[in-house]
């Protein structure tokens, strides 16, 4: 009886957050950033992920509270904690540009939390890491490529005019113009305006 009466607390602490956390959408999306704040707060003290998420993006972008990054940073770590992918993204990139510690540990974790945002379909993350692993100190081409492969597939113009420039300059791939071509066709239709220029060039 104890048992299921901590599983009925379970599901209405869930439930509450759920619709707290809902509510503040809704009142994000009507201009009301303090009351969606106060929302996402309430859902995200209860434990629920999607809410820690949504307070993090309103400290970082000062929405319906002052800016503060290292309470953003907070927020991400507690959903990223809880496998929130876009978390594990927003919460990297902080650990990269402004977490504590030493740089070393920083970057350690922030990979691995890159990674876990990229393979769960996160194509910022993936684009990101595509980059990172190009130009890192000891580059990563085959990596990179991998990383950079999956945004473009996900639709990432930006990624697809880098692929386009592995395969002209032979990055973690066999040179091949042609191929370099297609992708920055494909990126310029899209937009880009890097590949554009390429194109013309």
């Amino acid at each position: 009886l104890e048992e299921a009466a901590f599983q009925l607390q379970q599901i209405f602490r869930i439930d509450i957050s759920i619709a707290l956390n809902i509510l503040g959408i809704e009142s994000m999306r009507a201009g009301h950033c303090r009351a969606a704040f106060t929302c996402f707060r309430l859902a995200a003290d209860r434990g629920y992920s999607k809410a820690q998420f949504n307070v993090g993006l309103c400290y970082e972008h000062g929405r319906g509270t002052e800016r503060d990054l290292e309470k953003a940073g907070f927020y991400y770590c507690q959903a990223a904690s809880s496998h929130h992918p876009m978390a594990q993204y927003r919460y990297a990139r902080y650990l990269l540009q402004h977490g504590p510690g030493s740089l070393w540990d920083r970057h350690h974790k922030a990979v691995a939390l890159l990674e876990q945002a990229a393979e769960a379909g996160i194509t910022e993350a993936q684009a990101y890491l595509g980059v990172f692993y190009m130009r890192g100190l000891q580059p990563q081409e085959k990596r990179g490529l991998k990383y950079l492969l999956q945004a473009a597939n996900s639709g990432d113009a930006q990624s697809r005019y880098h692929v386009g420039v592995c395969h002209e300059q032979g990055l973690g791939v066999q040179q091949n113009l042609a191929e370099a071509l297609r992708h920055y066709r494909q990126s310029a239709a899209a937009g880009n305006r890097q590949a554009q220029d390429r194109l013309q060039a």
